[in-house]
């Protein structure tokens, strides 16, 4: 074939798949088919509104041995920190108050300037991730931002919305299942296997649970802080969609996105987080420590956790436990 023809040629082809790539980033862009929520037009909850009393209870009969794992890390200097986020914490080297009264009571007050929703061990809430659709930001139920968000806080979508949690919990040790611990940097895990990993742990997913990751990758934390906030394993879209089917309200990891980094499509930015969170109100737990669940192979639980209620806050801190 001529050069100067086979180059036309391939010039064609590419043009033709340019614009079928562009074609699905519009459609992608333009999609407003997942509001108003299945809840209702001005529901704040999402996926929440799955619990009920028969939750606690249902998850109450799964304490056998009364044995507690806190899922929470510490916050302190020098703990991974993404994105230019801060963390101190700062007492006075005196007592803060005092001393005073007949009895000379002194006592102690701290100060803490950070991220504080948005670090270490963190629950993200429905207003935290949206995406930009024919120029305007949505969030969860198609809120927009320009009317819920404030410099003090959200109008719509604060974590105080979410209430208490008190429901059945699933570990699924993805690392134990592949036999390789941590998985390596960037994996994206399948719904094989999750399939696997629920046969081999005999268990299975239903409506209402919370869902935990275990991937290895929180074993680098605070040991390889560069290791830790660069490429990660995590979930990838077809997982995502598998857990939303599956009607959980949940999902958490012991890494900083749950999702895999880079994403399986090197196009988009944190994908699974839009499709969850915003889509579908399904909640994020990042950064826990489910080591000590997956050493003892604890693959169902109750789980508890209750936010912090920062009026108009995207998430909240916390240390959330396993009840066996």
């Amino acid at each position: 074939m001529n050069p100067g023809k086979l180059i036309c040629k391939i010039a064609f082809i590419a043009g033709i798949l340019s614009g079928h790539l562009e074609a699905d980033a519009q459609k992608t862009n333009t999609d407003t088919t997942w509001w108003p929520s299945v809840w209702g037009p001005d529901d704040q909850r999402g996926a929440l509104n799955r619990l009920g009393s028969q939750n606690v209870l249902t998850a109450s009969r799964l304490i056998k041995e009364g044995k507690i794992y806190q899922l929470g890390r510490e916050y302190e200097p020098g703990m991974p920190l993404p994105d230019n986020r801060t963390y101190s914490l700062s007492i006075p080297v005196r007592p803060t108050r005092g001393p005073s009264g007949s009895n000379q009571v002194v006592y102690n007050v701290e100060t803490i300037n950070a991220n504080m929703c948005q670090i270490g061990t963190q629950f993200d809430g429905l207003g935290h991730v949206g995406m930009r659709i024919n120029g305007i930001d949505r969030y969860y139920n198609g809120f927009e931002g320009s009317k819920i968000l404030l410099p003090a806080g959200l109008l719509k979508l604060g974590v105080e919305n979410v209430g208490a949690i008190f429901t059945r919990g699933v570990l699924l040790d993805i690392a134990g299942y592949k036999g390789t611990d941590p998985l390596a940097p960037g994996y994206v895990i399948t719904v094989k296997d999750v399939e696997g990993t629920l046969n081999k742990e005999k268990i299975e997913i239903r409506e209402g649970d919370v869902v935990l990751i275990y991937t290895g990758h929180g074993n680098l934390w605070k040991t390889d802080q560069k290791a830790f906030n660069g490429n990660q394993p995590g979930i990838g879209m077809e997982v995502a969609r598998m857990l939303n089917d599956k009607k959980i309200v949940m999902v958490g990891a012991d890494n900083s996105a749950i999702e895999a980094l880079p994403s399986e499509d090197t196009t988009k930015s944190i994908p699974c987080h839009q499709w969850l969170l915003a889509r579908n109100g399904i909640y994020l737990f990042e950064n826990l420590d489910l080591k000590g669940l997956a050493d003892d192979k604890v693959y169902e639980f109750a789980f508890s956790y209750a936010p912090i209620k920062f009026k108009g806050g995207t998430g909240s801190p916390g240390n959330p436990i396993a009840i066996r």
